[in-house]
């Protein structure tokens, strides 16, 4: 069986698991694997392949925790009910926007504040974290767009890493940037791209 070995900056070499039951759940989140594969260990151990990239790694994570299979929701869940929202307040589960929120925000914003969809998929993906959070994650939206850069979901990853590669490297060519992709996500954390991925093709 074949195994990549890769290395990140001065650590040892790491080896990216093979994606099968004996693996953790905190293990399977720290490496990148294609959605082809994701899906192909959910034909192999009968669980839902139906939903994005991010809604099956969470399929996975579940079943590699508990053995079980988490059910595909048919019907969205109710939000869950809170009396008055606070800068510390979590983000609830099943985000649903109310004008409860909509006050809150304009309150702490302005009243140009609006539901914009990018906020609107990050307060969905970000439940826990607090609405002080979410205050500067809209301010970080805004300026994004105001540089021009719009934010990619993050089962386009790899649409992210070369767009931003190229930005930081003019003339290098797209094999080489792939080169890079490749060495990136064999390596544990996030597959975001750093100048430290050139090692790839120094």
């Amino acid at each position: 069986m074949q195994r990549s070995y890769c290395q990140r900056g001065g650590d040892s070499m790491t080896e990216r698991p093979i994606l099968n039951r004996n693996l953790d759940s905190n293990t399977f989140r720290d490496y990148y694997y294609l959605k082809e594969e994701l899906m192909d260990f959910c034909r192999k151990n009968a669980l839902p392949v139906s939903g994005g990239k991010i809604e099956i790694a969470d399929r996975i994570a579940y079943f590699l925790d508990t053995g079980k299979v988490l059910p595909v929701p048919k019907t969205k869940k109710k939000a869950a009910v809170i009396s008055d929202i606070e800068e510390n307040t979590k983000i609830e589960p099943d985000f649903i926007c109310s004008e409860k929120h909509r006050a809150f925000f304009k309150k702490h914003i302005g009243k140009g504040f609006s539901f914009n969809v990018a906020f609107q998929n990050w307060l969905k993906s970000n439940s826990g974290k607090t609405y002080r959070e979410a205050i500067a994650a809209y301010d970080q939206i805004l300026e994004d767009k105001k540089k021009g850069k719009t934010k990619i979901d993050k089962q386009f990853e790899f649409n992210t890493y070369i767009r931003d590669f190229f930005a930081d490297n003019r003339g290098k060519s797209m094999e080489q940037a792939i080169q890079c992709w490749k060495y990136k996500k064999q390596l544990p954390g996030h597959n975001r791209y750093e100048r430290a991925d050139l090692a790839a093709i120094e």
